[in-house]
């Protein structure tokens, strides 16, 4: 990295810090977060010759363009919140209660705009444009990528990053998968219909928690008996709902969770076999239900020739050793849209620090991350953005 470069950086550390911890303490739910997109959009009016796009919702575009033609590289960052109430107990918590940014959108952003404040002292040095993509409701289905693609927030666009802070990889490191990188997600839900009646009568009912308890038992083997052992895959049921009385039984139980993958047969094979499970464990106790299944977020998968161009770059700031192809990891991101539509590289950066005892996991109410980290994060930006406009 250049003195110029590395001067312009450091000149932006504090400010990134106080807008990470300003979003942190404004938090707001996917496709609400119509204070936060204000902020967005005059932040950028500040930094100055940015067109500035609204292409769905309460997303933001920022289009920043170099000093002669040149190709179109987009950079993504997220930034709404999730219902938790946080309990961090930091001077920047949340100011909502229930509502918290517990997966570090809020420091993506503040990255983002760190990120198009540096470019913007650099525009004569570069061809091409640099295209600032905010997405709204990257927590709820149906995302808001696929809104922003509408909307023509890609249009254009040669190539696509994104980076996501990552509490369970220590400040300092960063992890880069040459193909796939983050899992598809799909979301599930099993209706069991039974029917009521007296606890001390259960022969004159038909039991949906016994049932539905069956049936969450059953779906353990899916994965475990029926998936080829080399292909990853996750079913999990998180939530189960039956009964308001001790001493009724239910005519009814709702059974909810989420899947991920990679392969596409593997995501047909456990769509169907949830389906097929759920309706043969009900039929065999007399029972009936109904099933429902929708596919939310496609696999992130890494374009090889982007994500060498990013991986080249960054072991040239941070060293070889700091950088690492890791294998990949189980959850779902909406990043996978854009990638859809042109070749492109997500990647984790490491935000937790286990001496200062930043260890607690994405989504949960505890969750923080090293502010060091967002440094880390707008200095490998600016370097690839410029990287991948010099290969076109």
């Amino acid at each position: 990295m250049n003195d110029r470069i590395e001067k312009l950086v450091d000149g932006v550390r504090d400010q990134v810090v106080g807008w990470r911890r300003h979003l942190h303490a404004n938090p707001e739910l996917s496709f609400q977060e119509h204070e936060t997109a204000a902020f967005i959009v005059e932040r950028l009016q500040e930094i100055g010759g940015i067109e500035i796009l609204r292409p769905s919702g309460t997303s933001v575009v920022g289009r920043l363009k170099g000093n002669r033609p040149g190709p179109t590289i987009a950079i993504r960052a997220d930034f709404d919140a999730l219902p938790i109430e946080e309990a961090t107990g930091a001077a920047y918590a949340s100011q909502r209660p229930g509502v918290m940014h517990a997966c570090g959108h809020d420091g993506h952003t503040a990255m983002l705009l760190g990120t198009a404040t540096v470019l913007s002292q650099l525009r004569e040095d570069f061809a091409g444009e640099i295209r600032l993509l905010f997405e709204n409701g990257e927590e709820t289905p149906p995302g808001g990528a696929k809104g922003m693609i509408e909307g023509g927030a890609m249009d254009g666009v040669d190539r696509v990053i994104g980076l996501h802070l990552w509490s369970p990889l220590e400040v300092g490191q960063l992890h880069i998968n040459p193909r796939r990188m983050m899992a598809a997600c799909d979301i599930f839900r099993i209706e069991v219909k039974g029917i009521g009646g007296h606890v001390g009568a259960p022969h004159r009912a038909v039991d949906p928690i016994a049932i539905g308890c069956q049936i969450v038992t059953n779906l353990q083997h899916l994965v475990a008996r029926e998936i080829d052992p080399v292909e990853a895959a996750v079913v999990g049921v998180t939530e189960f709902h039956a009964g308001q009385s001790v001493g009724v039984i239910p005519a009814t139980a709702v059974i909810s969770g989420g899947t991920n993958m990679f392969d596409a047969r593997v995501r047909d094979l456990i769509e169907r076999r949830i389906g097929e499970i759920a309706s043969g464990i009900c039929s065999a106790h007399g029972a009936t239900c109904d099933y429902a299944y929708t596919r939310v977020y496609d696999a992130v998968i890494n374009d090889p020739a982007t994500a060498g161009i990013v991986t080249t770059t960054a072991r040239g700031i941070f060293g070889s050793e700091k950088v690492e192809e890791r294998d990949p990891i189980m959850p779902g991101e909406d990043f996978s849209a854009f990638g859809q539509v042109a070749p492109s590289c997500f990647i984790l950066v490491g935000a937790g620090n286990s001496r200062k005892g930043i260890t607690a996991a994405h989504h949960d109410a505890r969750f923080d991350i090293d502010e060091d980290a967002l440094d880390i994060g707008v200095r490998l930006s600016v370097n690839a953005l410029l990287a991948l406009l010099r290969h076109g």
